[in-house]
């Protein structure tokens, strides 16, 4: 997987859109760091293309909520707990 920076990006940015669809999918960096993820994808597969990268932020999200959970010590909450909070909540939005 080939890494480039935002500044690769704007002063090569023909040469990157050429190799692109060999590369299936470049890492733009800002700083040394990660910023983005620029992927190969056409008209036949834009749909599937959306939809997987909308699965795998949904993923990647759950998890971290997890990771949070535990680093808070909020799995460990008995689900009646849990039920109550939500009810009483609810009845707040009732009224």
């Amino acid at each position: 997987m080939k890494f480039l920076s935002v500044r690769e990006l704007r002063s090569q940015s023909a040469k990157i859109w050429k190799e692109l669809p060999q590369e299936r999918e470049m890492i733009i960096t800002s700083n040394g760091r990660p910023i983005a993820i620029l992927a190969a994808i056409n008209e036949a597969n834009l749909e599937e293309s959306l939809s997987a990268f909308r699965a795998a932020r949904a993923v990647e999200a759950t998890a971290y909520l997890q990771r949070r959970s535990v680093e808070q010590g909020t799995d460990r909450i008995p689900l009646d707990e849990i039920d109550a909070e939500i009810k009483a909540v609810r009845g707040q939005r009732t009224q």
